[in-house]
């Protein structure tokens, strides 16, 4: 079957990798003469010429919606996946998206996430703390990290966007947020106008004390979460493909693309396991919700 990329950087090349290694014939709309797949100039030429039964968009935040709504504008009824976050702010497109869209925070699809899923099932949670940060002029070492979309507020830069995987395991793992606060802003002396560290506290569903540290600032990189019930307390370390529970190690050795390539796998089977548009619209108006809590010092409760 036929796949559609939007957008041909990092991303975008991934999931064109992954979905030709899978058996699908891809096509790209992109500018970039680097891309080795067919080329297209626009989403209606693309459609009108490969018929895809999936598009990901992959283009940088602030164009998601433009780049959604041309589809949908098009006529599209396939299945869409939307690189995170699904907008750079929250908003109400026209036409209106179906149940066919959904928002690629493939770390769901992480063996250490379903196992932690497993562990939870049925126990009572305390508290968990979630933590992810590198530093950000060595994340993608062939750019230059000043003119990439991370750096700029106005293209969807900055941790709560970019990281925003931590707040999706959060209520993926322990349920929606009822109570926030944070601090957070640009702290630093990095190149940049969009945020570069935020600490969030919150309360959810399933966990009375929820705390996640996201930065752009660590030369250690690190991305992981503890989490303590009243009979267990697990760590998960997603570096080391390890999960400690009880002080027992459970080895989870994932290859990189393992993760993107069961998402993919899963928007062709229906699996239920991926962020559907509305958790990834909830999750942008959270993370709106975060920046006016930091800005006016204050927790805010859920609608």
């Amino acid at each position: 079957m036929h796949a559609l990329i939007i957008g041909y950087g990092s991303i975008g090349a991934r999931h064109a990798r992954l979905l030709q290694s899978m058996g699908h014939k891809v096509a790209c709309v992109t500018r970039n003469r680097e891309c080795p797949f067919p080329i297209f100039p626009d989403i209606q030429a693309a459609l009108k010429e490969t018929a895809p039964w999936l598009t990901v968009i992959c283009t940088a935040t602030g164009e998601h919606a433009a780049n959604l709504k041309a589809l949908l504008k098009a006529g599209f009824t396939g299945r869409i996946l939307v690189e995170k976050p699904l907008f750079e702010k929250a908003r109400i497109i026209d036409p209106a998206p179906g149940d066919n869209v959904f928002v690629a925070y493939n770390l769901r699809f992480h063996p250490l996430v379903a196992r932690t899923r497993e562990l939870l099932a049925g126990r009572t949670v305390l508290n968990a703390r979630f933590a992810v940060g590198q530093y950000l002029p060595d994340w993608r070492p062939s750019q230059d990290y000043t003119k990439s979309y991370s750096a700029s507020r106005a293209r969807g830069g900055g941790v709560l966007r970019d990281l925003s995987h931590e707040l999706d395991l959060v209520q993926f793992l322990l349920g929606d947020w009822i109570r926030v606060t944070a601090m957070g802003g640009h702290y630093s002396d990095l190149a940049i106008d969009s945020d570069d560290q935020f600490a969030v506290l919150m309360e959810t569903e399933r966990c009375p004390v929820v705390g996640v540290h996201m930065d752009y600032l660590s030369r250690s990189t690190h991305r992981g979460f503890d989490i303590t019930c009243a009979d267990m307390t697990l760590r998960a370390d997603f570096l080391a493909g390890m999960l400690t529970v009880n002080g027992a190690v459970e080895e989870c050795p994932v290859e990189r693309d393992i993760t993107y390539r069961r998402e993919l796998e899963a928007m062709a089977v229906g699996d239920p396991t991926p962020c559907t548009y509305a958790q990834g619209l909830a999750l942008v108006e959270l993370i709106e919700t975060l920046e006016q809590c930091a800005e006016q010092h204050v927790w805010m409760t859920a609608s």
